[in-house]
C-alpha cells in the first residue's frame, strides 16, 4: 500500500486507508475512544503513529467551536516530594490528554490568586476548553471562579469540605491514602510487628488526617496500639528528629519497632536517623513511605512505599474533562482510586 507523500504531512484519509477503517473510525479514536473496540482502537493509534499524524488543530476548531486545549497550573520549580509528583502527573496528563485528541498548555503560577489569572488570561488568549485542578483544599476559590465563569474542569484531589454528592460537588479524582497507609500496617503486622508508630503531618492537613485515620483503623483492625506518633512538616530533617523522638521513649513508654511514614521525604529522615543510631532497618525498627519515590528505589536499603497510580488518576481526569466538553454524562463524577505498596528491604527483616 503506498503510504503519503514525504512532501506533505499525513491526512486522516491516510491514516484510515493504513489502518483499513473509515475516517469516521479514525475521527472516533481521536475524539471518542470508548466507542471504539480496544482491537480498532489499537490499529488506529498505531496508524498515526506510524504516519506521524497530526490532526489539524485550526480546522478542527472552526468545525467543532472547540479548541481541544486543557490548561494546567504548574509551580516555580521546587526540588521536594510534591514537586517531583507532579512532574510524573503531568507527563501522565499530557499522554491520556493526546490519546484522547487534546493538547496540555501549562501555565506557571505561586498561589491561588495569582493562578486564577493565569486561567483567565489563558481563557481571553487561547480559548482552553477546561483546566485539570490540582491540590484541591478547602473554601477552593479556584473552584468558584470555575463554577461562575461556566468552564468545564476537574481536580486532582477531592473535595474535603464538601460531600462529594452534593449540590455545591466538583468533578474529582484522588488516591486513597489512608487504603495505602492500612497496607502499609497490615504489611508490617504480618512481618510480627506490634507497636507500629505514625510519623505524619501536623493536623491542620485534611490529606495527613486522612493517612492518619488509615493507621489507626488498621491498629484497631488488628488489635494493636496507636499511640505512638509525631506530627510534623513534611521536611527530611523534619522526619530524622520525629524518629529520635519516638524510639528515646521515656523509661517503661512504648518504643515502636516499626515506623510508617505519610511521606517518602519524612521516610527517608528516618532512615537516616536509624543509621546515626546504629540501627537497621528492617531488622531492627521497619520503615515505610509514601509516595514510591525515585529516592525509594535507590535508598539503601530499598524503602518499602506506597504508590500511587498516577497514570490512573490521569486517564479518569480526562476521561471527566472529555465526558463534560462532549455532552456526556458520566456514570461517576468522582473517583478514589487504590495504591499499592511496593515492598523493600526497609521492612523487611533479612
Amino acid at each position: 500500500m503506498r503510504g503519503p507523500s514525504r512532501h506533505r504531512g499525513a491526512t486522516l484519509d491516510d491514516v484510515a486507508r493504513r489502518a483499513e477503517v473509515s475516517a469516521m473510525t479514525v475521527s472516533n479514536a481521536l475524539n471518542h475512544p470508548d466507542r471504539l473496540s480496544d482491537e480498532t482502537l489499537a490499529r488506529v493509534r498505531a496508524a498515526i503513529e506510524d504516519l506521524d499524524y497530526r490532526p489539524n488543530r485550526s480546522a478542527r476548531t472552526l468545525r467543532s467551536q472547540t479548541s481541544r486545549l486543557v490548561g494546567v497550573r504548574v509551580e516555580r520549580s521546587r526540588q521536594d516530594r510534591a514537586a517531583l509528583l507532579l512532574d510524573q502527573f503531568l507527563h501522565a496528563l499530557a499522554e491520556s490528554a493526546s490519546g484522547l485528541g487534546y493538547h496540555l498548555i501549562v501555565c506557571h503560577a505561586a498561589g491561588d490568586t495569582a493562578e486564577l489569572a493565569a486561567y483567565q488570561e489563558l481563557r481571553q488568549t487561547t480559548a482552553v476548553d477546561a483546566f485539570v485542578l490540582t491540590g484541591a483544599h478547602r473554601d477552593d476559590a479556584r473552584r468558584r471562579w470555575m463554577r461562575e465563569q461556566g468552564v468545564t474542569f476537574a481536580c486532582f484531589g477531592r473535595s474535603w469540605d464538601l460531600d462529594p454528592d452534593s449540590p455545591g460537588a466538583f468533578p474529582w479524582v484522588d488516591v486513597d491514602g489512608a487504603a495505602g497507609i492500612r497496607a502499609a500496617v497490615e504489611h508490617l503486622a504480618g512481618q510480627g510487628h506490634t507497636e507500629i508508630g505514625l510519623v505524619g503531618w501536623p493536623a491542620d492537613s485534611d490529606l495527613g488526617r486522612d493517612r492518619e485515620r488509615g493507621w489507626r483503623e488498621a491498629c484497631a483492625d488488628l488489635g494493636l496500639p496507636a499511640r505512638v506518633q509525631a506530627h510534623v512538616v513534611d521536611e527530611f530533617d523534619a522526619g530524622r528528629d520525629a524518629a529520635h523522638r519516638l524510639l528515646d521513649a521515656p523509661r517503661g513508654g512504648p518504643v515502636p519497632s516499626a515506623l510508617v511514614c505519610v511521606s517518602d521525604t519524612l521516610a527517608l529522615g528516618v532512615l537516616r536517623a536509624l543509621s546515626e543510631r546504629g540501627l537497621r532497618p528492617g531488622h531492627d525498627v521497619a520503615v515505610t513511605g509514601f509516595d514510591n519515590s525515585p529516592s525509594a528505589a535507590l535508598t539503601t536499603p530499598g524503602l518499602t512505599s506506597v504508590d500511587q497510580p498516577l497514570a490512573d488518576v490521569a486517564a479518569a481526569l480526562m476521561r471527566l474533562v472529555d465526558a463534560e466538553l462532549s455532552g456526556v454524562r458520566p456514570s461517576a463524577t468522582h473517583a478514589l482510586l487504590p495504591p499499592r505498596l511496593v515492598v523493600r528491604d526497609s521492612s523487611l527483616a533479612r
